[in-house]
């Protein structure tokens, strides 16, 4: 099976027929979505390995054969490596250039700077939107850290109501906007469109941030009271052995073209979405080029090559620096990149014993909301393993069939319910719960009354927002 189920969907077919019984399937699904929160939780192994285990126990107690499990596995490993492995990489090395050319703190302080002290919450949360939409959650924490302990100390207000906001546009970002892992992952699962995924999913963001952010932050600055940590300086939390306290001292690109990089993937993929949609004539020449520079990995490409030079020579970086910075983006998400292939794998499995085709009569049958199915699987993948990425990658995997005959619009609509799922209360099983513990200075319980509520509030809000989107799609 070279292809992957992105094609089975958009040539509209029907998905693999059941290889078994009804509840044999149904325990085969059970077995190992169970064995890989096992895995993950108890017996700590990495995800990736865990989801191989867990995918190799669905195959078998399926009762395919062996050999038929291993090819079915390596097909959506491979296909689903292609897919998102490559925009996984470009949006690190991009993310890489905007850290290290200084690029991320020209946004942080040209905002944060033009802000009165009423409207600090505010510019924070979209200073932790804008950071997210090319970095990595636990990169964009690290480096704002700095700035939410200077501007708390500076403005005499609570560390928790400048904090919250940065931390939700952070995480919505993370959750419910490609290019991340999560989204990208879904839209890959699921056949989704991506330039209307991602402006459904801004659209979704943009409010969620806001209930989520300054609005709950200022709720949060009560329920917790907590002073700066000494112990965290902005060189001890800037410092990683790379240089970073030089990145302060060299000429920063300036805020319109660090925007303007940070904007361009997103505004190509978003602008092929519109032209499709408002162009019906394929041989247009406008069409044409926003087909081939809005696919991902086009506009992706051109935002790194663009920043090399916009972001990495505008902060005067030598050749060698630059060379440097992008080499050294890619060891950190290798992990990422084999996580989400192993997914793919997963998901493969459950295609093609046919679990997906199993769940989808019964969810027809029984007038389940998709849309909610979808967001209470990630939900409780979430909840038990800790991880947003394998809730994104199960979650999604189970709705294959679902989304089958559906619009382009709701099947976005299911991705996005999918995101705000996995962000549901983070807690003691989640390493993002203990980085923002220790940078904050928090005990678990003052953790959880802050950040896991606020994560819960993110993905409710959003789900809400998903749902009124689809009485009108």
């Amino acid at each position: 099976m070279n292809s992957s189920v992105l094609t089975v969907l958009a040539a509209d077919t029907e998905l693999p027929e059941p290889v078994a019984s009804g509840w044999q399937l149904v325990l085969a699904a059970l077995v190992g979505i169970a064995l890989i929160v096992v895995l993950i939780t108890v017996a700590k192994l990495h995800p990736f390995l865990s989801l191989i285990v867990g995918a190799l126990a669905v195959g078998i107690v399926a009762g395919m054969n062996v050999g038929d499990v291993l090819e079915s596995f390596s097909d959506g490993f491979g296909t689903t490596a292609a897919g998102v492995g490559i925009l996984i990489a470009l949006g690190a090395m991009f993310a890489k250039l905007l850290a290290d050319s200084g690029g991320a703190d020209e946004i942080v302080d040209t905002i944060v700077g033009r802000a009165s002290p009423r409207a600090l919450p505010w510019a924070m949360a979209v200073v932790g939107a804008i950071i997210g939409l090319p970095m990595f959650f636990e990169i964009g924490v690290v480096l704002l850290m700095p700035v939410i302990y200077l501007v708390a100390k500076r403005s005499g207000l609570s560390l928790i109501t400048i904090g919250i906001p940065a931390l939700a546009g952070l995480s919505a970002m993370h959750g419910l906007v490609p290019p991340h892992p999560g989204p990208l992952t879904a839209i890959d699962l699921l056949g989704a469109d991506l330039g209307v995924t991602l402006a459904l999913g801004v659209a979704v963001a943009i409010p969620t941030v806001i209930v989520a952010g300054p609005l709950f932050g200022k709720l949060a600055g009560r329920w917790v009271v907590i002073d700066i940590p000494d112990r965290f300086t902005a060189d001890d939390l800037r410092g990683d052995g790379g240089g970073t306290q030089a990145v302060t001292q060299r000429t920063r690109p300036s805020f319109g073209i660090t925007i303007f990089s940070v904007l361009l993937p997103v505004a190509l993929m978003m602008g092929k979405a519109l032209v499709d949609i408002f162009i019906d004539d394929e041989n247009n020449v406008l069409r044409q080029t926003f087909d081939i520079l809005g696919r991902p990995l086009m506009a992706l490409l051109i935002a790194v090559i663009v920043g090399i030079f916009t972001l990495g020579r505008g902060a005067r970086m030598t050749r060698d620096q630059i060379v440097k910075c992008v080499e050294s983006s890619l060891p950190p998400v290798a992990g990422i990149i084999l996580i989400v292939a192993a997914g793919g794998g997963f998901k493969q499995l459950l295609v093609d014993t046919g679990i997906g085709t199993l769940l989808a009569d019964w969810a027809k049958g029984a007038n389940v909301s998709v849309i909610l199915l979808a967001w209470t699987l990630a939900v409780l993948i979430r909840l038990a393993t800790g991880s947003a990425t394998v809730a994104t990658i199960t979650a999604s995997s189970l709705m294959l069939g679902l989304v089958e005959g559906m619009s382009t619009g709701e099947v976005s609509l299911v991705v996005l319910a999918v995101g705000a799922g996995s962000l549901f209360f983070s807690h003691v099983n989640d390493a993002g719960f203990w980085l923002i513990k220790e940078f904050f200075g928090m005990s678990v319980g003052q953790t959880i009354k802050s950040w896991s509520v606020m994560e819960t509030v993110l993905s409710v809000t959003g789900l809400i927002l998903v749902l009124l989107l689809g009485i009108v799609i």
